[in-house]
């Protein structure tokens, strides 16, 4: 199982999802999160990325939760604070392989 499906599934991800358009990136604590809500039935779900260069090389995690929102935006904002939660967690291990 990938890094990233691997992660999905930690944070309330599962099977394959329809693609999402990237909202802006935002910058938090020195790490990019971009949101990318999943447009489901009608609904939102939280998703999106959380990159960090370290060492010259750029890190990027994935993550997708259960949770729906009526529209976009408000599904921006929510996956921009679980982004949030999850760096201040996790911190620069979310990109430790053996961390999962």
């Amino acid at each position: 199982m990938g890094l990233t499906t691997l992660f999905g599934r930690l944070f309330g991800g599962g099977g394959e999802s329809a693609s999402a358009q990237p909202a802006e990136a935002v910058e938090y604590k020195g790490f990019t999160i971009t949101a990318t809500p999943i447009q489901e039935g009608g609904q939102y779900r939280t998703a999106g990325s959380i990159s960090r260069e370290i060492d010259g090389e750029l890190h990027s995690a994935q993550f997708i939760r259960a949770d729906n929102h009526s529209d976009r935006q408000s599904a921006v904002t929510h996956s921009e604070r679980k982004a949030q939660q999850i760096i201040d967690e996790q911190g620069d291990r979310l990109f430790e392989r053996d961390h999962i």
